[in-house]
């Protein structure tokens, strides 16, 4: 069968974060854009649920904040750690210079479809659900749009400029030649979630005991949990058998020991492959790659989905100029990349300074550790707490929506 074919200024391929805000940046600056989705909805459990300060800033200079925080959500302004029976309180949001001193924690499905429904609203924003890019349109050695596969069949569009925010695992990615730098990780991360009772701890924290790291995210009737195991060490927890996982759990997290067999099978366990690598060169001639298609992050902080959007922001507003006169050249992508690279390599370098001296540590530890004493001034004196909370909220370079 014959592929269909239509043409657009710019082609998204990935409705994630970063794809979602670049493609309503871009229609309402008046740039034609279509955002391919290879799913039927956003809804995925266990994707990133953290709306950042930075982000709920950018919401503000769009004049949808509001309306944003009207949805349900909740909302962290502080950050503490357990370590070995001391809890300490390791951020402190309240001082950011931000219109909302807090992360807004939201199922990312219902902060896809806000993003979906307000960029709808611009005649030149197509969103093309169940349909998957699977490879890259060339002209010689530039890129002129993506082949797809759609609930119709197979389909090419063609495009001045393709941007591939198709995640970690990207297959527009796969299909150039750009080289990987990738800079490891210890760990791997185990999602699942837990009812959240009367009487449980208030805060978000981070449990750390001997050989285990828990943390907790309080989504209003639930706990969504992260349990950190090293890499490539699921099979062996797995043999090890559901009940002692349960009993780990309880271990870290003793609140937990009357529902804990709400985790009644494997399947209520997802496994995040935890990745931190860059790509040398984010662009080609006719593409370009941002968020989790350049940089992989690792889950510390939950930056990962705020980078992607800083990207997106940074994209948007380097490119509106020549999408709009029908030229982007090789430079306006540097211009991308050059903006966002420092902000990236900095934010990979603390994970991987993390990963290394910490995570790595603990999860070879025999016995409950003690705080560091980094974690201690911490906790002796509040006002450090705020270089924390702005490296995680803000990020290196947060960046502004210009206007239209």
């Amino acid at each position: 069968m014959a592929a269909a074919a239509l043409t657009t200024t710019c082609c998204v391929v990935g409705g994630g974060p970063a794809g979602m805000m670049l493609g309503l940046l871009l229609a309402r600056a008046g740039i034609d854009v279509t955002v391919l989705e290879k799913h039927a909805d956003f809804l995925r459990d266990f994707r990133g649920d953290t709306v950042h300060p930075s982000t709920l800033q950018l919401m503000h200079e769009m004049g949808l904040l509001d309306e944003f925080l009207s949805r349900p959500h909740q909302e962290v302004r502080t950050l503490a750690v357990e370590i070995g029976g001391d809890t300490v309180q390791v951020g402190d949001f309240t001082h950011l210079p931000t219109q909302c001193k807090f992360i807004a924690l939201m199922p990312q499905w219902d902060f896809l479809n806000f993003l979906a429904e307000h960029a709808k609203v611009y005649p030149g924003f197509h969103l093309l659900m169940r349909t998957e890019g699977t490879g890259l349109l060339r002209d010689g050695d530039r890129v002129t749009g993506v082949s797809a596969h759609s609930p119709d069949g197979p389909l090419e569009i063609r495009a001045g400029l393709v941007v591939a925010t198709d995640g970690r695992h990207s297959t527009l990615r796969d299909a150039t030649n750009l080289k990987v730098i990738d800079r490891g990780a210890p760990m791997d991360v185990l999602w699942l979630r837990l009812s959240r009772r009367d009487g449980d701890p208030a805060q978000t924290l981070g449990r750390v005991g001997a050989g285990r790291i828990l943390v907790t995210l309080d989504r209003g009737d639930y706990w969504q949990c992260a349990f950190v195991i090293a890499k490539d060490g699921y099979d062996a927890v797995r043999s090890a058998g559901l009940e002692a996982f349960r009993a780990e759990l309880v271990h870290l997290a003793p609140h937990f020991s009357g529902r804990v067999q709400e985790i009644a099978s494997w399947d209520d366990v997802k496994l995040l492959t935890v990745a931190l690598n860059r790509l040398e060169r984010w662009y080609q001639p006719g593409l370009l790659l941002i968020g989790d298609a350049a940089h992989a992050m690792s889950p510390i902080g939950g930056v990962g989905i705020n980078l992607a959007i800083q990207d997106a922001v940074a994209a948007a507003n380097i490119l509106v100029p020549p999408l709009r006169r029908g030229t982007v050249t090789m430079e306006n992508l540097h211009a991308v990349q050059r903006r966002r690279e420092l902000p990236t390599k900095l934010t990979q370098g603390v994970q991987q300074f993390i990963q290394n001296r910490v995570i790595s540590n603990v999860l070879k530890a025999t016995q409950a550790p003690r705080p560091p004493w980094p974690v201690r001034m911490l906790g002796r004196f509040p006002f450090l707490q705020r270089f924390p909370a702005r490296a995680v909220g803000l990020g290196f370079r947060p960046e502004h929506i210009r206007p239209i």
